[in-house]
């Protein structure tokens, strides 16, 4: 979980959030945030920024959504502090605030009609990011690396054998490392602008149309292929167990429905060679975070975890690892009948 303090008195006056009404989102594992509603009525989000992120990643948030908002798509934007500072840094942490986009979000999609909303918002996303010239202050490089992830899961294994849970790690380990041998080549095209971590619980549904509205939680805004962001996002939205379930499969109605989406709002910018790798880049995306998540169980140092449900880090992000390699079994099984599809969406 994030950081779980209360704000004290001396930084809500400086946020000018004296007197607000604060009630914690009880979802997420990285930043800590508060709705927060004013004494006038208005609504914000406060958050503290996790250390992951330095503070000007604020700047890439402000500039990117800028953009979105520019082209008229709802997006949360960055709100100015009293000095017209993007951040407060205050209590040995980062603070800042953005505007509230009301709505629902879910940890898994419902149905395919679900699936197609989310397709066509992350197209809109994309198509209207193609102009935008920014040079990102947090570059995010080579965080879809897998050589680099695979070299610091061996390390893990060398380094930890005295961690408690290393009996049940190692095991597991060997056989991610293993289906990672076999994943297919992957066709990288050009960098794009992208969300960086497109999964389904950051998208914003209407509360009445159910219309997926907006992105959140845009400390990841980065460039990459978009096959990488596409793996990254169709891993998470086809999953209906969730990400750390060991019931982890790949549904094929809810892929098709995101990819009939994506493909009818990307139309003019997505090219076949990136369309055509959907399929590999979701396989491989899988076996990156099982990858990562069987590292975190031993380093323990990384992703964050939920204290509700598990005893420690490390048991929960074994439980992540172990779900995700049965997802990546589940989609290579079919990644025959998933190249079929994200044909027949985009070729017809």
């Amino acid at each position: 979980m994030g950081d779980r303090r209360t704000p004290s008195k001396e930084t809500l006056a400086a946020l000018r959030l004296t007197g607000a009404t604060l009630t914690p989102f009880e979802s997420g594992l990285i930043n800590t945030s508060w709705h927060a509603l004013l004494t006038n009525g208005e609504q914000r989000v406060l958050q503290i920024l996790n250390p992951l992120f330095p503070p000007w990643v604020n700047r890439d948030i402000d500039a990117v959504t800028q953009h979105l908002a520019d082209k008229g798509l709802p997006t949360p934007r960055p709100i100015a502090l009293p000095d017209d500072a993007l951040w407060l840094e205050a209590e040995d942490a980062v603070w800042r605030m953005l505007s509230y986009v009301p709505g629902d979000t879910y940890e898994r999609l419902r149905d395919a009609d679900q699936a197609r909303e989310a397709g066509a918002l992350l197209a809109r996303f994309h198509a209207a990011l193609t102009d935008c010239e920014h040079n990102f202050a947090n570059a995010r490089l080579g965080v879809h690396d897998l050589a680099r992830h695979i070299a610091a899961l061996r390390e893990a294994l060398r380094t930890h054998r005295a961690h408690r849970n290393y009996a049940a790690i190692a095991p597991l380990a060997e056989t991610i490392l293993g289906q990672a041998q076999t994943l297919p080549e992957l066709a990288f095209c050009q960098d794009r602008n992208v969300h960086g971590d497109p999964k389904i619980s950051n998208i914003v549904f209407d509360a009445s149309s159910g219309q997926a509205i907006c992105f959140i939680d845009l400390d990841t805004l980065s460039r990459m292929p978009l096959a990488l962001e596409l793996g990254d996002a169709l891993r998470s939205w086809c999953n209906p167990a969730g990400e750390d379930d060991p019931g982890a499969s790949l549904s094929l109605p809810l892929y098709c429905g995101a990819v009939q989406g994506y493909a009818a709002h990307a139309q003019g910018f997505v090219e076949e060679a990136e369309w055509r790798s959907f399929p590999a880049a979701t396989l491989r995306i899988t076996v990156e975070l099982a990858t990562r998540f069987c590292a975190d169980a031993l380093e323990e140092s990384y992703f964050g975890w939920d204290r509700h449900r598990f005893a420690s880090a490390s048991e929960h992000n074994l439980a992540r690892a172990s779900s995700q390699l049965h997802l990546a079994e589940s989609i290579a099984a079919q990644l025959s009948a998933l190249e079929t599809e994200t044909q027949r969406a985009f070729a017809g």
